[in-house]
């Protein structure tokens, strides 16, 4: 299985929170490039990445539109 991006967000804190609430829905996720975004400055140069497996990405979409993410 191979992690895919599910979404951009321009900062860590929105990023790690929408993560918390895909794991807390039993979609696993991670994310990417966090410690790239440390300036608020650069958070829209450097955007953080949240990933999850390819086979999670339908259900993960979902949750995001019902969470009101992204």
């Amino acid at each position: 299985m191979a992690l895919v991006e599910l979404v951009r967000l321009p900062n860590g804190v929105e990023a790690e929170l929408l993560r918390g609430r895909l794991e807390s829905a039993g979609v696993h996720a991670v994310c990417f490039d966090a410690g790239m975004n440390i300036a608020e400055s650069v958070g829209l140069l450097i955007p953080v990445r949240v990933m999850v497996l390819d086979d999670d990405l339908v259900e993960a979409q979902a949750l995001m539109a019902e969470f009101g993410a992204g």
